[in-house]
């Protein structure tokens, strides 16, 4: 038994079909076909399913699979230690963020990267969408929220706390809100806001609390929410890392906070991580981590 056609057997099951782990493993998509083809002659079984009714894994190739993957994972692992030791890591990583990342530091995390480690190259893919890590060969991704995919590798960065901010103008024209009910007599900048009205969930001294606001203002994008508190027009409930990175904004009624989303660096699986991807990960989870913490301070009062 060939084992590099069981290192390809693996890579098939884990990216989902011959065209993902031909990618992922650099290799044409006919190399991948007759590796797999080679080992079911050898073990006299279908191990995937390929008809144009059906395709998947077998019961037998499941059963190899499971029996197999962690020697495979190991040896991958291993001759990928040895080819790079001594060397620094390189090599192409594709990572997803969501379009406001660069709110948070990823530019800046990315040229600190590149001070680092020259020989890395990001491959930056900068969308809304949910990304497939495995089915699109990513390497590695930024995610806000709650993860639905539990078979993510996951480190927790931080969160996308969010606090009230105003001008300066706006606060000296207006006075400054004394108590949350008093928003009711401010302009404020909704998010998501429908027909002009919205809630705010803010956790303050006499703990979680929740305001019906109105709005002169709407819109689903947090950075031109920030632009229009700096015009003046209004009060608005901002990411702290968004605010502070506008620059120029006050906060208001600073004992009251909305808890965020938590933010995470995910890749798709734990087992067989090249340097050049430990490299890059262990850059954005430290980078980003310090940031959002640098950003919650400087805002903080």
């Amino acid at each position: 038994m060939d084992l590099n056609d069981l290192a390809l057997f693996a890579h098939v099951v884990e990216r989902g079909s011959f065209t993902a782990a031909a990618k992922a493993m650099a290799l044409p998509k006919s190399s991948v076909t007759r590796g797999i083809a080679r080992l079911e002659r050898t073990l006299g079984v279908r191990l995937i399913q390929r008809t144009t009714r059906q395709r998947g894994i077998t019961d037998a190739g499941r059963e190899l699979y499971e029996r197999v993957r962690g020697a495979v994972a190991a040896l991958e692992e291993a001759s990928d230690a040895v080819r790079t030791h001594g060397r620094a890591p390189a090599g192409v990583v594709r990572v997803t963020a969501p379009s406001d990342s660069w709110t948070m530091g990823l530019p800046e995390a990315l040229a600190e990267l590149r001070t680092r480690w020259p020989q890395i190259h990001v491959e930056l893919i900068v969308t809304t969408r949910i990304v497939d890590l495995v089915a699109e060969g990513v390497d590695l991704a930024i995610r806000a929220g709650k993860l639905a995919d539990s078979s993510l590798i996951a480190t927790r960065v931080g969160a996308s706390n969010a606090a009230l901010f105003a001008s300066k103008a706006y606060v000296g024209k207006h006075g400054p809100p004394s108590k949350l009910a008093d928003l009711a007599d401010h302009a404020c900048i909704l998010f998501r806001g429908h027909q002009g009205r919205g809630t705010w969930s803010l956790q303050g001294p006499r703990g979680g609390q929740t305001i019906a606001i109105t709005g002169v203002a709407s819109t689903d994008d947090y950075w031109i929410s920030a632009k229009l508190v700096a015009e003046d027009v209004g009060i608005g409930l901002l990411p702290m890392f968004i605010a502070h990175r506008h620059g120029g904004l006050e906060r208001v009624l600073p004992t009251y906070v909305m808890p965020g989303e938590p933010i995470h660096v995910v890749m798709p699986s734990g087992s067989y991580v090249p340097a050049r991807v430990t490299a890059v990960r262990d850059q954005l989870v430290a980078y980003l981590s310090r940031r959002l913490k640098v950003c919650e301070r400087a805002v903080g009062s």
